[in-house]
């Protein structure tokens, strides 16, 4: 399967900021640069994209583009829909951002907006910080019959050799009779990462939810110095994880089911 990721971003010269370039550059998973191109603003559009992409579509068919920039996504998905190929918008473009950050540190930053409580009537029950050991953790949930599973091949501690003995932090959220529907709720905002933010360092904070290409969530707070000192711990074990952690969801603690299961790592802009 021919993977690639692209990023078509706005530049502004240091030497004259009238003179404004929308760079566009393409690599593959192996970090290695596909194509590069630049065009004035005024010729930014989805025919100059696809007139860039369709000689390189016809060479090599690749069957995804991954896109992490919202600005640009839309003239991808144009683009990809014109040459039949399929156009993902995600945060996960390592080896593309790994590239900008060497030659272009600038280009890879992304304003984001503050985040948002999500809707009251997605509320669960009650919530707890957890830890699985990483040797376990695939094998375990991936046999389960979990209605919504997002267990991504790049973030499997084994892959990334992580020792098994390693605790994976992560946050259970039990959601009662509205487990199911805070579940769909999240599958469509597509989780990337769930982390600490405190607002008394010793006494309380909140989790928030880092979704889709650029949208933040208040998932949960909290006034308690305990809890306070468990999410601080929770943000420790992710030093030993790589990042990886996780959410699950479901009905209760009675650990006979579970409704949703995302694997998690925050992606740096």
């Amino acid at each position: 399967m021919i993977i690639w990721q692209a990023d078509f971003y706005k530049h502004l010269s240091q030497d004259n900021e009238q003179n404004t370039t929308w760079n566009l550059i393409i690599c593959n998973e192996q970090k290695v640069i596909i194509h590069q191109a630049s065009c004035q603003q005024s010729e930014v559009n989805s025919n100059w994209l696809i007139r860039q992409l369709d000689p390189l579509v016809k060479q090599y068919s690749p069957d995804m583009i991954k896109v992490f920039r919202p600005q640009s996504l839309s003239l991808f998905t144009l683009a990809g829909q014109t040459l039949g190929v399929k156009i993902e918008g995600t945060r996960r473009t390592p080896q593309l951002k790994q590239i900008l950050k060497e030659k272009y540190p600038n280009a890879v930053k992304i304003d984001q907006p503050p985040p948002q409580a999500i809707p009251e009537s997605l509320w669960g029950d009650k919530w707890r910080f957890a830890t699985f050991k990483a040797g376990d953790f695939i094998d375990y949930f991936s046999d389960r019959p979990i209605p919504i599973k997002v267990l991504p091949e790049d973030l499997n501690p084994i892959n990334l050799g992580i020792a098994s003995d390693v605790n994976l932090p992560g946050v259970v959220i039990y959601g009662g009779k509205k487990s199911m529907y805070l579940a769909r709720w999240l599958a469509d905002n597509q989780p990337v990462s769930l982390n600490y933010i405190p607002t008394d360092i010793n006494k309380s904070g909140g989790l928030i939810l880092e979704s889709g290409l650029m949208d933040r969530w208040v998932l949960l707070t909290f006034e308690d110095a305990e809890m306070a000192t468990s999410a601080q711990q929770y943000e420790q074990q992710k030093e030993q994880s790589q990042g990886i952690h996780f959410l699950l969801i479901q009905p209760d603690d009675s650990g006979m089911t579970q409704t949703g299961i995302w694997l998690l790592r925050k992606e740096e802009f």
